[in-house]
């Protein structure tokens, strides 16, 4: 069923599987603007990050959690820069996997590994939730963290159940560097030249907002999402579009909460909505 977003322009704003992402629908004829949320970047001191992996290598942990795909593919990245490659991919074999949603399972298997639990809540606090089920008493825990946000709680929540927490930050935002794209992507959807917005993330939305403040204009972002349908991936992308007074349009059917579900939701959608003109770049 290819072409079926034949003509409609897509903004999408994922950043860590953009790629992929502008593929999936440009195999559906969309034509896909895209707009990164931030810049990734190295961890600037890699001393910290060579340190975990060598420890993780002389004294594999007995879980790892791993919150984000991009989080193990920078590790990988490290362990063959300092020639360890192998031994780290047997270290986390050996440590029972713990996965934040589906895209750190995906980046396990690009390593030939899979994940033992995966939260059914991509979150921290799920992460804490599923975590809680488990004995942890005496257990050491590699915990690989994301950027811009605080881990403390679910840190302490860890420790909490008896547990040494060993903590990896594999990676940064450089987010200024974005923000002249998301301008120019709040200005393409206030002039209706969007036909759809794909939101993958929560902070995704927050960085909409943040930049649309920082740079005078909120009321536009405003005026151009109440002319754009919205697509969310799924349920904490849409109640952060709720806390910031924001509607969810499209919604993927049978919480089926990846990409392709929503490609085809949206599909859907739009093919049902009032016949007009797709939205055009100038």
């Amino acid at each position: 069923m290819a072409d079926r977003l034949s003509g409609y322009r897509i903004l999408i704003l994922e950043t860590r599987e953009e790629a992929q992402f502008s593929r999936l629908l440009a195999e559906q004829g969309a034509d896909v603007l895209q707009c990164p949320m931030f810049t990734i970047h190295d961890a600037p001191d890699p001393a910290p990050v060579e340190g975990w992996i060598r420890r993780c290598i002389a004294r594999p942990c007995d879980d790892l959690v791993l919150m984000t795909g991009e989080g193990l593919r920078r590790l990988m990245k490290v362990a063959r820069r300092i020639d360890v490659e192998q031994a780290f991919i047997a270290a986390v074999g050996k440590a029972r996997k713990f996965a934040r949603g589906p895209k750190p399972g995906r980046a396990l298997r690009e390593i030939g590994l899979e994940p033992q639990v995966t939260t059914e809540k991509p979150t921290s606090e799920g992460i804490a939730e599923m975590l809680s089920r488990f004995d942890l008493d005496g257990h050491r825990v590699g915990l690989q963290l994301y950027p811009d946000r605080d881990h403390s709680a679910l840190i302490g929540a860890i420790e909490a159940q008896g547990a040494e927490v060993d903590t990896v930050l594999p990676y940064v935002y450089d987010a200024q560097a974005a923000d002249a794209n998301i301008v120019t992507a709040i200005d393409e959807m206030a002039r209706g030249r969007i036909d759809a917005i794909a939101l993958t993330s929560s902070g995704q939305v927050r960085r909409l907002v943040e930049v649309a403040r920082a740079h005078d204009c909120e009321a536009q972002l405003r005026e151009g999402l109440a002319r754009t349908p919205i697509a969310s991936v799924g349920p904490v992308v849409s109640d952060e579009l709720k806390s910031h007074g924001l509607r969810t349009d499209i919604y993927p059917a049978n919480d089926a909460f990846f990409m392709k579900p929503l490609i085809s939701a949206m599909a859907v959608a739009l093919a049902k909505s009032a016949p007009r003109t797709p939205a055009k770049s100038d």
